[in-house]
């Protein structure tokens, strides 16, 4: 017997979205869509479901609780929903192009420090927050393709 409602669509209050550069190659969208979601369970633990177990009782590490969005967009694109992001209080992560020659979490926080905000050449950036908030926030940016 098969529970009808356990692939029922759910409806989430809030929403995880990735926005990437759409210059970007796909080595690099990989990269950046990982390292953007890395944090987030770390400072929004409702994000995260239960762990996972397979018939055999294996156990594995819990995943978000609901998709993680990724859309495509321009520079300019990436600047604007950076500066409404902040201007939100939305928890953001932000992948510059500097972190591509970094090797390591404190070479990349550095090079995140030693730019002002509106410096930033973003290729990416993780949101996460009320669904409406992060709506208004990506407007203009497409689902990756």
């Amino acid at each position: 017997m098969t529970d009808d409602n356990a692939n029922a669509s759910v409806r989430f209050d809030t929403k995880i979205a990735v926005l990437l550069r759409d210059d970007l190659e796909t080595w690099q969208r990989l990269n950046v869509t990982a390292f953007l979601v890395s944090g987030l369970g770390t400072q929004a633990p409702e994000a995260i479901g239960e762990p996972y177990a397979d018939a055999d009782d294996t156990p594995y590490l819990p995943m978000f609780r609901q998709p993680v969005l990724v859309f495509a967009g321009s520079k300019e694109m990436l600047t604007t929903a950076h500066t409404r992001a902040v201007g939100r209080g939305t928890m953001t992560a932000v992948f510059t192009s500097d972190l591509f020659a970094t090797g390591h979490d404190k070479a990349n926080r550095a090079a995140v420090r030693a730019v002002g905000r509106d410096g930033l050449d973003l290729v990416g950036l993780a949101v996460y927050g009320p669904r409406n908030a992060v709506d208004k926030i990506l407007k203009g940016a497409s689902m990756h393709p």
